[in-house]
């Protein structure tokens, strides 16, 4: 009689004839084995399971031992499953099993002991679940989680190259930005065509901004009618030559980018042959590998190609070579074409920006004013132009020695700051010297001023102030007669008091109807005259009457005793963060019974711009010697040598403007010479069979002296020892 099992009360018993027919019926693929030490050897198969592996118990007994184990690919958590199985355990492990058929599914296996009498594992029963759908979408969620992963790096990579394309001024960029593409292949380095292909760490923005430079010759081809290899090749001496294609994404006739043969020969002075040639010994240099082939991208500008960027992708000489990159190597060749893009664009504006900026600076050179040696007075001239990228503005400054005795002077303010204000004011500048020089009275020279800009059609309205001084040698004093076209009056400061030269106003320059006035001023020694534009006083937040009240009121409580000082002063409290273009000139007429016997307690720091010619010298030892007087310094003998050397090295070895500046530290005076020669100065034995050359060692023998870059040139420094 079969065995029953329980049952619930009012159901039918369930035989174990009941429970085998269950296990063969059933959709899962369900087998028993033997034990583990006789080889697991498969005693029974349901008919899901022969549907599935297409597999009998006959079929698998062919196999031998573990001969479920033979259906099942390489799995790394195989030991561990052994493990179970020999000490007796359940088991449960998702596997992937070839069927006959060849194909290739997933499944989960569960493996349990039955009981028996003596408590050992003498046969198991398994069952197995397709969770082939399960297993795909996760490596499909994978792999998507791995394509993000590797998309937000190359992002965080191209980040990365932007921000270093940003400063290319720091010598290394290239270097870092292929350093950072060595994140993704063996090897990547830059290469300018400037002048012919360099290897290249950084970049050169002074180069031409075209990138065109000397050629590699390109070789010429046989003549028609001769044998030839195929397209792009030629023959010499029966040797096949590859063709240059590195020359042809240099020219731009291919976009790229192109594989390089590193194994191949090329023509003669050809640029993929030098390339393959450096990149030999390069590349083996730095991996220790000799690279087969690598891939080159173009680095475009806006019209031509600047250089490459190589990549080297790790095949190596005794290795097939690619026809075409990995499909995981795609995205590679992706992002090193998006940087090689990048940095074309970022190379070709920051050579644009050097030329835009050596052009201004040339403009600046040509069209800033000189202060003119004026003998018997004391005068300080200022300008500084609002807008950082553009070196000149629209207002502007001139002093003339129209004559013995004779001083023109005009300060002015063309309406804007940009290129078209300078312009303007480059003609207004030369038009008033060109009367100046001619006419020499203030009312003349304007009305005559007035009938040449309504001719010429200035586009910006401008203001000036003209006026000459004019010295009587009889009783040693000066006169000042002035004309003002809608300019700011100047102040004449005296004795503590200051006061408005508000007379001979007029209309704009190129409006005057009316034949001009003209106001006259008896100057005394001691008397300051201030001429300034509204930058000096203009503000956002306050009109210009208050920035005027201002100016009178700091004018009146200036100490200093020379015009640096009355400059300084000015600048110190009212120019500090100036909204417009400044421009300021202040004259002095010297009092020698009262100059030197006050120190006054204003800025200790003076600046002169000087133009760069011989006459500059003599303006700067006297820039010095007025300043060690105000400050009540000694040794002024020793600077005014130093002061000497630096200025006439400024004048003889550099270019543009030099630029003077003068500190009191407490511990000395401290000199700042600046010019726009990036060359460092250098202490010499002399000019060999000439004079001369023993500059910088007089100023070794006086003072500590350093120079660092400074903007486009050099500033050199010297502070004079205590005595």
């Amino acid at each position: 009689m079969t065995e029953m099992s329980p049952s619930p009360a009012g159901l039918l018993p369930v035989s174990a004839d009941h429970l085998t027919a269950a296990l063969a019926a059933t959709g899962v693929p369900t087998f028993i084995t033997g034990e583990w030490s006789a080889g697991m050897p498969v005693l029974w198969v349901n008919a899901a399971f022969e549907r599935f592996t297409g597999m009998t118990v006959e079929d698998l007994a062919v196999l031998g031992p573990n001969a479920l184990l033979a259906l099942v690919d390489d799995d790394p958590e195989r030991e561990p499953a052994q493990v179970d199985l020999v000490a007796g355990r359940s088991m449960r492990r998702i596997v992937g099993m070839r069927a006959r058929d060849g194909r290739t599914s997933w499944l989960q296996i569960d493996v349990t002991p039955l009981p028996s009498d003596d408590g050992g594992a003498h046969h198991w029963v398994g069952m197995a679940t397709d969770v082939s759908e399960y297993v795909d979408r996760q490596a499909a969620q994978l792999a998507s989680l791995e394509v993000e992963r590797q998309q937000r790096a190359d992002l965080d990579l191209i980040a990365q190259t932007t921000e270093l394309l940003g400063d290319l001024e720091y010598p290394l960029a290239l270097r870092d930005i292929a350093d950072l593409l060595r994140s993704l292949v063996p090897w990547a380095s830059f290469y300018l065509n400037d002048d012919g292909l360099q290897h290249a760490d950084g970049v050169d923005v002074a180069s031409p901004p075209s990138g065109r430079g000397r050629r590699h010759a390109r070789y010429v081809p046989a003549p028609p009618g001769e044998p030839s290899t195929g397209p792009g090749d030629a023959v010499e001496g029966g040797e096949t030559l590859a063709g240059d294609h590195v020359q042809d994404l240099l020219d731009g006739l291919v976009d790229g980018p192109v594989r390089l043969d590193l194994g191949a020969t090329y023509p003669p002075f050809s640029a993929s042959g030098w390339l393959s040639r450096d990149l030999r010994h390069r590349v083996v240099e730095e991996t220790g590998a000799i690279p087969r082939s690598v891939v080159v991208h173009a680095v475009a500008g806006r019209r031509r190609v600047l250089g490459l960027v190589v990549t080297w992708h790790g095949d190596a000489q005794g290795e097939p070579p690619a026809t075409a990159p990995a499909p995981e190597g795609e995205h590679v060749v992706t992002v090193v074409e998006v940087v090689a893009r990048r940095a074309g664009t970022a190379i070709d504006n920051a050579r644009l920006y050097a030329r835009e900026h050596r052009l201004a600076e040339a403009l600046q050179r040509a069209m800033l004013p000189e202060q003119a040696d004026v003998t018997g007075l004391d005068v300080w001239t200022y300008y500084a132009p609002n807008a950082e990228h553009a070196q000149v503005g629209g207002d502007w400054y001139d002093l003339l020695q129209i004559a013995d005795g004779t001083v023109g002077l005009v300060i002015g303010d063309v309406v804007g700051h940009d290129v078209e204000a300078a312009a303007a004011m480059g003609q207004l500048r030369s038009v008033v010297r060109a009367y100046a020089y001619e006419l020499t009275h203030p009312a003349t020279v304007l009305d005559r001023v007035d009938q040449l800009v309504t001719g010429m059609r200035v586009p910006r309205p401008a203001s000036l102030v003209y006026a000459t001084l004019e010295h009587r040698v009889e009783d040693d004093t000066w006169a000042l007669d002035y004309t003002r076209a809608g300019h700011l009056p100047p102040l004449l400061l005296r004795e503590g008091t200051v006061r408005l030269l508000s007379g001979a106003g007029g209309p704009l320059v190129g409006f005057g109807a009316d034949p001009r006035a003209v106001s006259r001023e008896e100057l005394r020694r001691g008397d300051v005259l201030l001429f300034y534009t509204d930058g000096l006083i203009e503000r956002r937040d306050r009109s210009l009457k208050v920035g005027l009240d201002t100016l009178v009121d700091i004018s009146a409580r200036i100490t200093a005793r020379d015009s640096a000082g009355v400059g300084e002063e000015l600048l110190a409290r009212l120019a500090d963060a100036p909204e417009d273009d400044v421009a300021i000139v202040v004259v002095r007429v010297p009092d020698p019974a009262t100059d030197d016997q006050v120190t006054a307690l204003s800025p200790r720091s003076r600046r002169w711009l000087l133009p760069s010619e011989p006459a500059s010298i003599g303006r700067a030892r006297h820039a010095v010697l007025r300043t060690c007087q105000a400050w009540g310094l000694p040794d002024s003998a020793a600077a005014e040598l130093v002061v000497s050397e630096l200025v006439a090295n400024g004048v003889l070895h550099g270019w543009g403007n030099i630029a003077l500046r003068l500190y009191d530290t407490g511990e000395g005076l401290r000199i700042e010479v600046e010019d726009a020669n990036p060359a460092p100065p250098v202490a010499t034995d002399g000019h060999p069979n000439r004079l001369g050359g023993f500059g910088m060692q007089i100023v070794e023998r006086l003072a500590d002296w350093g120079w660092r870059p400074a903007g486009s040139g050099k500033l050199v420094w010297a502070r004079l020892r205590a005595t």
